[in-house]
């Protein structure tokens, strides 16, 4: 069978909170997959003003999303910049933190803990999602002020993931994305996608695979990898580049939307869903179920991975991801003031393509 179960696993986890200004629900369901390889990240209050929400999906194995699931949003808040407002410079060098969080002793430590968690524990929670509000959570401010340099003998996990984060603060709404998870907003009913999936066959992609001595097969980077930036070590061992150069980088594309009133929520959620409905079509399904009065946000989140699990159960002949992680936003902010975005690729039309 593969990296594919003969049944799939359907049981679901799921969870919702609230504070004075949002509401999130998010379900995670394994599906057809042999391993659940994701992690999430959900802060109402990464600090008084601000949420977080971050969606990682891990491929090789599971050790790297919980990695970012645990430390990621620690780094945005240590970030100088953070402290000055500039969101987006805080998540954007936070991305660039967990690859060299990962290759030091302590992340070798660190990584090594997860891994083993994960081993012992994975008869019993191979259906759920990692997450750092339940017993870790202790650690969740931990702003990694302790390092102690490269290991000798370690260069990194072999595994990595992507990561596609969310930040809310007052009327700002920053999006940072590596990989091809997805960030999409409803406004009116209509579905804009804030994110850009990270592919490639796109030629900006292709340019700087190829440039980094890189080679493109069969849709996949050095025919393994079907994405183009991740939080991942390998492929990144060229020393003569900078990151962001690498044939596989962690650099994310940031996009900054200023939330209005015809907001309606915000869907944070990896390849699963997207190989099986369109933006478009998760929005409606989800406006289906949140505006009837006996379904609240985690309701609708928790139906979404029963509706993929269908959907694959009809495409599974071809070579598609199932579902994994769903994790829904919704926003109830109230006097908002509005930043047009672009039709065609639905980001904020400054930064648009």
């Amino acid at each position: 069978m593969g990296v594919y179960l003969s049944t799939p696993k359907t049981d679901k986890l799921s969870e919702n909170g609230e504070n004075d200004r949002l509401k999130f629900g998010l379900s995670s369901m394994q599906g057809w997959r042999a391993t659940m390889e994701d992690a999430h990240s959900a802060l109402l209050d990464l600090d008084s003003e601000t949420a977080f929400f971050g969606v990682f999906d891990g491929h090789g194995g599971r050790v790297v999303a919980k990695f970012c699931a645990k430390y990621l949003h620690g780094q945005v808040l240590k970030s100088e910049a953070y402290s000055t407002g500039d969101l987006g410079t805080a998540v954007h060098r936070a991305f660039f933190r967990m690859d060299e969080m990962m290759q030091g002793q302590r992340g070798w430590r660190e990584l090594s803990a997860l891994g083993d968690k994960i081993n012992k524990f994975s008869g019993m929670i191979e259906g759920l999602i990692w997450s750092p509000r339940g017993s870790d959570s202790n650690n969740q401010q931990d702003d990694w002020a302790s390092e102690e340099g490269p290991h000798s003998d370690f260069a990194g996990p072999t595994c990595g993931s992507t990561a596609c984060v969310a930040l809310i603060r007052n009327t700002q709404l920053v999006v940072a994305n590596a990989g091809d998870s997805r960030c999409v907003i409803s406004r009116g009913g209509k579905a804009y996608n804030l994110s850009r999936d990270h592919k490639p066959e796109l030629a900006a992609e292709r340019e700087r695979i190829m440039k980094a001595g890189g080679f493109i097969h069969m849709g996949r980077v050095n025919g393994s990898l079907n994405l183009s930036r991740a939080i991942d070590v390998e492929l990144k061992q060229n020393k003569f580049l900078p990151p962001e150069k690498q044939i596989v980088t962690a650099n994310p594309d940031i996009n900054v939307v200023e939330l209005c009133d015809d907001d309606d929520f915000v869907v944070v959620a990896c390849d699963g869903i997207w190989d099986c409905m369109s933006s478009q079509q998760l929005v409606d399904f989800i406006h289906e179920r949140i505006n009837t009065p006996v379904c609240r946000v985690r309701e609708s989140a928790g139906q979404m991975p029963g509706s993929i699990n269908d959907r694959w159960r009809r495409v599974r002949q071809h070579d598609h991801d199932p579902g994994a992680v769903q994790k829904t936003c919704r926003s109830e902010q109230e006097g908002r003031s509005s930043r047009a975005i672009c039709q065609q690729c639905g980001r904020s039309q400054e930064s648009c393509c």
